[in-house]
């Protein structure tokens, strides 16, 4: 074997909803609903662009069952776009379309190989030299070690292992199939493959453990760059590995400092210099930008009489200065009084002890996992048309909890703070 070169993706999430978002007047919508189909269209290109001998789909194709077959008819065009290129690709089914939760399916074209979900199968290239061993989910929830399983190292080729993992455990990820670097290792492959985690992260390269990220990001949650990794091989070892960014929809939650505004005037002044910032750094595409309004600011009282004012200026803001190349997802205020409220958080009392455990809570799974238990009961009690249509109030959704959490955390310390100046 001389050289070779391959395509390694993850989490396409192909049609997945982004939920919670907020619309208004010329919001594009119907650009962000697409966003992940055009990603994948962009990877399909690069793949043949780069005249990758493979491709390899490491687990959440699909973001869940098909509402109808128009997802796998889209994935069958792209897979016939890469058969005409002569290339392979290679697909296990993680969490989010495991086996249990995929209803409809369609015959996949000659050069797809879809790994099965019962035990861990090799497939040899012989003209290149390759194995690739893999195995997809059976459900969705998957918790025994599936690499374990894997057989070891086929001699003198260059071994892939194809998972779906958390590995070792990641921030915001269901610990999925865990494993340790010491397990994978133990297998002697040259490169393991995984999916499951958004964020792009070369774990380790002795041997190469890989993280594409997803390939465009869904959430405020998940910004920058977003797309998948170009491999190249040289006798056997990899030479190079670099990430290419495929995505058509760039998150962005810039924090805008407005300690020096003194006026609304001075606040949309510092606006549209952000919002110019996160243009430019979304190079060409579409920006989907939470505004975080932050500091102690002596335009906090003016901010706070006039939230639905202040959110649609910045809206006008945005279409000005970017031309439809912005949309804005929301506008968050976190800004609080000036002076007196550093002496209040510094307070040596009950009041300053309530306010700095205010300002601390955060989102993490076990509360929100305690908080999505504690609602449930009262959730099951709601009118059904808060429960279901386009944008429905979903209490196991982790982002409708996370910001639940922060609205209530300002609520609290502004009407504290507000409450503090009084005394």
């Amino acid at each position: 074997m001389s050289s070779l070169r391959f395509l390694h993706c993850a989490d396409t999430h192909l049609d997945s909803p982004l939920r919670g978002l907020e619309r208004y007047e010329g919001a594009p919508v119907e650009e962000i609903r697409g966003a992940s189909r055009r990603a994948f269209d962009n990877l399909v290109s690069l793949a043949i662009e780069e005249g990758v001998a493979f491709v390899l789909i490491a687990g959440d194709l699909y973001d869940g069952d098909w509402k109808d077959y128009n997802t796998g008819l889209f994935f069958s065009r792209q897979m016939v776009r890469l058969s005409e290129a002569g290339i392979r690709a290679f697909v296990i089914a993680g969490n989010h379309d495991a086996a249990s939760q995929i209803t409809k399916v369609l015959r996949p074209p000659d050069n797809v190989r879809m790994f099965s979900t019962r035990a861990p199968e090799s497939v040899v290239i012989d003209e290149l030299g390759v194995a690739i061993h893999g195995q997809g989910f059976a459900s969705r929830a998957v918790t025994d070690d599936l690499a374990r399983h894997y057989p070891l190292a086929s001699p003198g080729l260059f071994n892939i292992g194809l998972l779906h993992t958390s590995l070792e455990g990641r921030p915001g990820h269901e610990s999925y199939a865990p494993c340790t670097l010491d397990g994978l290792r133990s297998r002697g492959y040259q490169y393991w493959a995984l999916g499951h985690v958004h964020q792009h992260e070369v774990v380790t390269k002795a041997p190469w453990v890989v993280f594409p990220g997803n390939t465009q990001g869904r959430h405020v949650r998940e910004t920058g760059a977003k797309g998948c990794v170009v491999v190249e091989v040289e006798d056997g070892q990899v030479c190079r590995l670099e990430h290419r960014a495929v995505d058509v929809v760039r998150w962005a939650a810039p924090a805008v400092d407005l300690t020096q505004c003194s006026t609304l005037d001075d606040v949309f002044d510092s606006v549209a210099a952000a919002l110019v910032e996160t243009v430019d750094a979304a190079q060409g595409r579409l920006a989907a930008v939470r505004l975080r309004l932050v500091g102690a600011t002596p335009a906090h009282p003016a901010l706070r009489a006039a939230r639905e004012r202040v959110v649609n200026e910045c809206r006008a803001i945005a279409e000005s200065v970017a031309r439809g190349a912005v949309w804005l997802e929301k506008v968050a205020f976190h800004t609080r009084q000036t002076g007196s409220a550093e002496a209040a958080f510094a307070r040596d009392d009950a009041f300053g002890e309530l306010l700095r455990s205010i300002q601390g809570l955060g989102a993490d799974a076990e509360r929100l996992g305690a908080l999505r238990d504690e609602v449930a009961e009262l959730y099951a009690r709601l009118p059904l048309e808060l429960r279901s249509g386009d944008e429905p109030l979903d209490v196991s959704d982790h982002d409708f909890l996370e910001n639940m959490l922060e609205d209530v955390r300002e609520l609290l310390l502004d009407r504290l703070l507000s409450r503090g100046d009084a005394e």
